[in-house]
């Protein structure tokens, strides 16, 4: 299960880990300590949405391209309804 980003899970971080944030908007957790990282909130366990999900220029037409909660990038074409 995944949840929204809100001041709450930032605050509730524990000492050692801080937050980044990938060029499509994805959160990710660092732990300093361990020089690691995670999608994972780290006192959660859960995986927060952010709308990673981004229409890429680079693509065709009615493709767009996304994330899975462990990172995994996929593409997704919509689909079209009427004549072909």
């Amino acid at each position: 299960m995944a949840a929204d980003l809100n001041l709450e899970w930032i605050c509730s971080l524990p000492r050692t880990w801080t937050y980044g944030i990938t060029r499509g908007g994805r959160v990710f957790f660092i732990n300093e300590e361990a020089k690691s990282t995670t999608w994972l909130h780290p006192v959660t366990g859960e995986a927060v949405v952010t709308g990673h999900r981004r229409q890429s220029t680079d693509l065709p037409t009615g493709w767009e391209e996304a994330y899975t909660f462990e990172g995994a990038r996929y593409y997704i074409k919509s689909k079209t309804f009427g004549k072909n």
